[in-house]
């Protein structure tokens, strides 16, 4: 079985988590939680603001606007998503006595932002909002 499936079995059934290798300190169980819920009010945030671009932004064209919305919102679920994937990876390692796994999706994730970042500046700008 891959080690993705695995993983995604994981996310519905935590406890079969315990079954691999010791548990670790109780306090890095701890600290893997609150960046779990980190992500997680990330991801709210992230959809919050598409929803925002949506409803305050009316005389924006459609377009625009909904390519705005949707970006913040496909960030925000892919961040949600990511949470509970990154939390299974990071309390098998530690079971495991491995290194911490590394990522690449918080760059993705800053580059997202920022390029919608950029063109809500252009688009405030050009409606002389600013």
């Amino acid at each position: 079985m891959s080690d993705f499936v695995q993983s995604l079995r994981l996310w519905f059934a935590p406890r079969r988590i315990e079954e691999e290798g010791e548990t670790p300190d109780y306090r890095f169980s701890l600290a893997n939680e609150r960046t779990f819920l980190a992500w997680l009010r990330t991801a709210l945030a992230l959809i919050g603001g598409g929803f925002a671009v949506d409803q305050f932004l009316p005389d924006l064209r459609w377009g625009v606007r909904a390519g705005l919305a949707l970006a913040l919102i496909g960030a925000g679920a892919a961040c949600a998503v990511r949470a509970v994937n990154h939390w299974v990876r990071c309390e098998r390692a530690m079971r495991r006595g491995e290194d911490l796994p590394t990522s690449r999706f918080p760059a993705l994730l800053a580059v997202v932002i920022a390029v919608v970042a950029i063109a809500m500046v252009v688009v405030v700008v050009a409606r002389g909002g600013v």
